[in-house]
């Protein structure tokens, strides 16, 4: 009866000190929360900007099925813009294959993204949002292309594309 007892206070303990360990009482949302933005506006005036699922993503840094993005496969000369805000995040000249199932680049445009740490799912990732809106648009990884090594893994929906001219 002891050793059970003791086995069960020890693993509630464990779990309380992994989920401290982890951070998950800090958020890249609760970061941005306080972060001003030169576009800024409530959820009630993002809801009628945005459809359900860019809200989804943008504003409560939800994360879109794989492989469903029409801009998955987008291959024009253009840029990537952000969904709320529209300004230029990605040039299609940094955009790879990454065989993830998510929109991929190995650079944003200069001073387009931030990042913030994301412990989210008991995981350490760099979330990358918008810095004229905060629009939560995806993640980084080292583990991209030359000449950076990094893959931005971008939430299509988060996202809108338009061409530019030669």
């Amino acid at each position: 009866m002891w050793s059970r007892r003791l086995l069960l206070v020890g693993a509630g303990l464990g779990v309380v000190a992994t989920r401290f360990a982890w951070g998950s009482n800090s958020s890249p949302t609760a970061t941005k929360m306080v972060e001003k933005f030169p576009v800024m506006h409530s959820d009630e005036e993002w809801h009628k900007i945005l459809t359900d699922d860019q809200f989804e993503v943008l504003r409560q840094e939800g994360t879109e099925r794989p492989f469903t993005s029409p801009l998955l496969h987008e291959e024009r000369k253009g840029n990537f813009a952000c969904a709320g805000c529209q300004q230029d995040a990605f040039s299609s000249t940094t955009k790879f294959d990454s065989g993830t199932g998510w929109p991929s680049f190995w650079a944003p445009i200069d001073g387009a993204v931030g990042t913030t740490r994301d412990t989210s799912y008991g995981m350490v990732r760099d979330a990358v949002h918008c810095s004229r809106c905060g629009g939560h648009l995806g993640h980084v990884f080292n583990d991209g292309p030359k000449p950076t090594g990094l893959r931005y893994c971008m939430n299509g929906v988060a996202m809108t594309f338009h061409t530019v001219s030669a």
